[in-house]
Order: structure tokens, then sequence, then C-alpha cells
């Protein structure tokens, strides 16, 4: 394979397979990388997929699966993922959904148990205050949100596990495609807050199923 050189060895390292960026690859290049992947008996895992390649995909496995919110295909070697702990994905508002799904999606595919908990921003803060006893159930907590992006250091202040925090580019006027978001949770004041890149709803998933399994 001549345009790309697969990490078989990655499962081994990290405790699963390579992940594939599909923009920029063409269908008979994702075809040749997804059937790579399962003749070598690894987890597959396609992000940001659109419709219409996924359909093509599917004719030569026919097991794949796809999310179309998150725009994630999988394929799992094992029929029975085992759970472990609990990761709550929440999103500030429902034009979050999407980046959010991609983190809770990703979560599931790696074997974390995980709740949703969707368009409870602080714009209506009751909302995230009547969700308290899940919040302090989980193990990790990943919070999507856009605008100016406080919702993460509101939840990390109620909660002792570590957020994760993803900034999107949802919001009004100037706020550069989602920067006004980053640097609110960068500043943010309350402790416990990690950050990822603006609309990486995968790179957050699969840093909170690290942790979740850590004992």
């Amino acid at each position: 394979m001549k345009f790309a050189r697969l990490d078989m060895d990655r499962k081994a390292r990290r405790g699963f397979a390579e992940a594939v960026y599909s923009p920029g690859k063409t269908r008979e290049q994702l075809k040749e990388i997804a059937l790579k992947f399962v003749r070598n008996k690894q987890d597959l895992l396609l992000t940001r997929l659109d419709r219409k390649t996924y359909a093509y995909l599917k004719r030569a496995l026919p097991r794949l699966k796809y999310n179309p919110i998150a725009r994630i295909a999988y394929l799992n070697t094992k029929t029975h993922t085992i759970r472990c702990g609990l990761v709550v994905v929440v999103s500030a508002g429902t034009s979050d959904i999407p980046v959010a799904e991609e983190a809770a999606a990703t979560l599931e595919i790696m074997g974390s148990n995980v709740e949703r908990l969707y368009d409870v921003g602080v714009a209506g803060v009751h909302r995230i205050m009547q969700q308290i006893d899940l919040l302090n159930r989980a193990k990790v907590i990943v919070v999507a949100a856009g605008m100016e992006g406080a919702l993460a250091s509101l939840v990390s202040g109620l909660v002792g596990c570590p957020v994760i925090a993803v900034p999107t580019s949802c919001g009004y006027g100037a706020n550069f495609s989602g920067l006004s978001a980053l640097l609110t949770m960068l500043n943010g004041c309350s402790p416990g807050v990690a950050v990822v890149n603006i609309d990486n709803g995968f790179g957050a998933g699969y840093m909170a199923a690290i942790v979740n399994r850590m004992k």
C-alpha cells in the first residue's frame, strides 16, 4: 500500500487500533485501508465519513455500522465489548450535538459506558444543576460548548472528576469559528479541565476513554 503506512501495533501500545481520518482520501483508498485493518483482525474506526462513502464501503464490509450525527463508521472485531466506567458527554446546546456525538460514539466504540446530557448550557443554568447526581457518578466528563464556552468551567466546579472540554465552532458574529470558546476554556478558573482543539470530538472521546480505563 503505497499511499498509507498503517500502524498495526497501535492496539497493543494504546489499547485501541489506529483511527482513520476520512477527508482527503478517495473512496478506493478508504476501502483498501478498511479491508487491510479487518483482514488483520483490527477494530475499524473511520471519522468524518460522509453517508455516500459509507454506503460505498458497506458493499465491501456488510457489518460496517454508521453513526450519521457523529459521521463515524466502525466495525469491532469482537461481538461483545466489555464496558468500563461511566463517561457523561455534555453539550451546551443542540447545535453542539454533532461534536458531542462524535465524542460519545468514539467512547462507546472504545468500550466505555456513556450517558448523554444534551442542551444544558449556561443560558438556562438550572438544566445542568438538575443533573448533579448523574455528573457525580461519572469517572470523566466531556463537555462540548460553543459561544463563550463557559459550560466546561461550570461543570468542573461542580464535580471531582476530570473534565475534557471541546470548544465548538457554533456562535454568532465574532466568535472566530470557535476561537472564543477555545480561549475561554483554556483560561477557565476551575482546575481539572483539559482542552482539545476546536470541534475535535474524536480527540476528546479518545482521551476520555484512556482516562476511563485507568484504575
